[in-house]
């Protein structure tokens, strides 16, 4: 098994989930590679070969969006080195390079990805349906490569050791009016404490709260257990929060240590985001609500009585 893994570089890093699905390769492909889109460093292919990449393709972008000229790169060097899978993140750059690639190869993808396998010659995806609440396989037999689109957290990403990979500079080719586009600015949201995708502690708003005024009692919430804010698709639709700490099957997926959900109802697009977290706990004032069922802790109460008083009791123990 012969396999490439897309790399795409974030704020100066390979992307998380790059990192996860090389760490994943391993276990398909003997002499893995990475596909990396960025400017790169000796540090940053160091780093692609301790978590598995044996070969890293160099792509350098310009200021033009880099995802068609990506593709076309991909697919010319696919043609030369015949890989028989290549992975890809659950990300707008992933996705967008993945949909081009299996245009112009004429190649099926999977998407929503959460583990890959192979028995003998068949590569198996295994990938969520109805916001996952149906887990189903699909074995491929169409003509190799085989691309998969693969969920943010299915994988730990499990350095191995220092490790020197061979580098490959891979040029952008000229793809006429599709790559004419250029990148004009580009806006990073800065936020202080644990990132919500790293964080081991998320205490997610619902519209159980209220109003955006209420979100205060989440927030001081997460700030004083050391942890993330989150929140639902609805909260973020209704402007209370940006949508950068939306989770969900729309928004981040999280598998934090803790994840306390407030007034949160449970809706199957948001679970799946966050149902993989190792301990749940649901407060919710319906005792019905669909979030207790998969709840490790569940707390039967208005979010606005239950919340002042878990502050209080957290404040008193600083003092």
């Amino acid at each position: 098994m012969k396999a490439w893994v897309f790399v795409e570089e974030s704020q100066g890093n390979p992307a998380q989930i790059g990192l996860e699905m090389l760490s994943k390769s391993r276990t398909l492909a003997d002499s893995p590679a990475a596909v990396y889109l960025g400017a790169g460093s000796e540090e940053i292919f160091d780093l692609l070969g301790s978590h598995g990449a044996h070969t890293v393709y160099h792509m350098t972008p310009d200021n033009h969006l880099p995802t068609a000229a990506a593709a076309a790169a991909m697919a010319d060097l696919a043609d030369t080195e015949r890989p028989d899978l290549i992975m890809f993140g659950l990300t707008p750059t992933d996705r967008d390079v993945a949909g081009r690639l299996s245009a112009r190869m004429g190649r099926p993808v999977i998407s929503n990805v959460i583990d890959v396998h192979v028995d003998g010659d068949t590569l198996t995806a295994v990938n969520e349906i109805f916001g996952g609440t149906e887990i189903i396989e699909t074995a491929f037999l169409a003509e190799k490569p085989h691309l998969v689109v693969v969920r943010p957290k299915s994988f730990p990403p499990e350095p191995t050791g220092p490790s020197t990979p061979n580098v490959v500079q891979v040029a952008l080719p000229d793809v006429g009016a599709a790559g004419t586009a250029v990148i004009t600015d580009v806006h990073v949201e800065e936020r202080e404490g644990p990132q919500l995708e790293e964080a081991s502690i998320v205490v997610s708003a619902g519209r159980g709260l209220g109003s955006a005024e209420h979100l205060d009692l989440t927030r001081r919430l997460a700030d004083l257990l050391g942890g993330a804010m989150g929140a639902t698709r609805a909260v973020v639709d209704a402007g209370w929060v940006p949508y950068s700490l939306q989770v969900g099957q729309t928004g981040k997926t999280v598998k934090p240590d803790v994840y306390i959900a407030c007034g949160i109802s449970g809706a199957m697009q948001h679970v799946v985001g966050m149902k993989d977290s190792k301990v749940i706990i649901a407060i919710n004032k319906d005792e019905e609500a669909p979030i207790f069922s998969l709840s490790d802790l569940g707390v039967i109460g208005d979010v606005h009585k239950v919340l002042p008083r878990l502050i209080e009791a957290l404040e008193a123990r600083e003092h």
